[in-house]
């Protein structure tokens, strides 16, 4: 018989190995790692700013992972702004039959783009 290999998913391969964390940012959750950037709801600040986050949920290390509760004691999530911009535009149309009755807008988000530099 041939021999059976276990295949390794990608996600479990991110799981096993990668240092990572569940963060409170903008109202809302977010999974993060070390050195990606993540956009995210405008925060106050400008390009080349550093934020301290201790709303850390959960903290990974490989196969050690720790939960909060509500939060980790003692941890904390370095991120860097890179950039402040406008998000995608969003076309809306109210239309109401019989009343003559149309309305057009658009809508732009603000939005944020963080570097994660840090997390401990």
């Amino acid at each position: 018989m041939a021999d059976s290999k276990k295949v390794e998913t990608k996600e479990e391969k991110v799981l096993t190995n990668d240092k990572f964390a569940v963060i409170k940012l903008s109202g809302v959750q977010l999974k993060v790692f070390e050195g990606k950037e993540y956009e995210v709801n405008k925060l106050k600040g400008n390009k080349g700013d550093i934020i301290e986050l201790n709303d850390v949920l959960l903290v990974a290390n490989g196969e050690d992972i720790k939960v909060g509760k509500p939060v980790v004691e003692g941890s904390s999530v370095t991120l860097e702004i890179t950039s402040q911009f406008k998000g995608e535009k969003i076309n809306g149309f109210l239309y109401k039959a019989k009343a003559r009755s149309r309305r057009r807008y658009g809508f732009r988000a603000d939005l944020t783009k963080v570097l994660v530099k840090k997390i401990s």
